[in-house]
């Protein structure tokens, strides 16, 4: 009857930047977890063990997130953004009842971000939202464009032509319907058996292929951190991961911003061992750089941060391969 997570903040849509607040579900969790799942992610862990949350419960946990808005904010947030750790439009996790009653919720908002696998996105789930007049936008777990990295690093087990066609059910959803629909891609940044250098090109290739596709307006970065129960996990304890450096966050997104969406980045746990990180003396100030780009998408912010860490990241770039990582910590 509680969700895993609630909080308020802000964040860039295609309408500015507004307040925003985040709800995490607790859910049955996420079914590729329970079928194996992804080197990264811990998540599951957080899930209910042992099956699905009633309709009850989960409006009851979405009434508990309202009543922490009411406490902690000055007004209504104009955004609202539901994560499971999982899929919101798989109906195991998230019945068809539930998507309805929360879409009725939360009516009166301008625009609405819901998690989903690619599989699960139909124009159908997402015109319950739309055609309440929210602005609405799927979030998938895309993780790369490159198949071979999300197969083989990420262990997930769709291609980039499915990520495709979940754009194109927005994009025919947003023919339909009076307010937007789109599609925000989460990417990965430096899954397991990359290194930094082979992990930042990958990045900028997949930011610039997510932006082609029509009905993708939002690319979010998401640097890998260590989470328990993973085999990103086991890998650190053994000394074979390192999470990628806050230099390699801002590089791509330098490398990025004349590209025709919005590309954004919010690094879990900063400045330490599990998350990413410089040396410890300069990450506050370069992760406060990369929060300002997420709103102003100037890549000049980067240009008033530096540190002479900087040059053993540029020593990692050229030197470091998958056969000696991590070069340094």
């Amino acid at each position: 009857t509680q969700p895993t997570r609630v909080w308020i903040d802000e964040d860039n849509t295609p309408d500015g930047v507004v307040n925003s607040l985040t709800i995490i579900l607790n859910t049955g969790g996420c079914r590729w977890a329970r079928a194996g799942g992804c080197t990264m992610c811990g998540y599951v862990a957080e899930s209910v063990e042992g099956g699905s949350v009633s309709h009850e419960a989960l409006m009851n946990q979405i009434e508990v997130c309202l009543d922490h808005e009411r406490e902690e904010a000055d007004a209504p947030a104009e955004l609202i953004k539901i994560y499971t750790s999982g899929s919101f439009l798989d109906e195991r996790e998230v019945p068809a009842e539930t998507r309805r009653a929360i879409a009725e919720t939360f009516a009166d908002r301008d625009r609405i971000v819901v998690e989903s696998l690619p599989d699960f996105v139909s124009r159908e789930k997402v015109r319950d939202f739309a055609d309440r007049g929210i602005a609405t936008d799927v979030a998938v777990g895309l993780e790369t464009a490159t198949d071979r990295v999300r197969h083989d690093c990420v262990n997930k087990y769709f291609d980039f032509a499915d990520f495709e066609d979940a754009c194109a059910e927005a994009a025919a959803a947003d023919e339909t319907v009076d307010a937007d629909v789109g599609i925000k891609a989460y990417l990965l940044m430096k899954p397991p058996f990359l290194a930094e250098p082979e992990a930042a090109a990958d990045m900028i290739d997949s930011i610039r292929r997510c932006a082609a596709v029509e009905g993708c307006h939002t690319v979010s970065m998401n640097p890998t951190n260590v989470q328990r129960y993973t085999m990103v996990d086991e890998l650190f304890f053994e000394g074979g991961y390192r999470p990628p450096w806050l230099w390699s966050v801002a590089h791509v997104l330098e490398a990025t911003a004349d590209v025709d969406a919005i590309v954004v980045s919010d690094p879990v746990g900063h400045g330490s061992d599990r998350g990413a990180h410089n040396c410890g003396e300069c990450d506050d100030r370069v992760q406060t750089a990369i929060k300002d780009f997420d709103k102003r998408q100037d890549p000049s912010v980067f240009e008033q941060v530096s540190c002479e860490c900087e040059a053993t990241w540029d020593l990692v770039m050229e030197e470091e391969t998958s056969y000696n990582m991590p070069l340094a910590r």
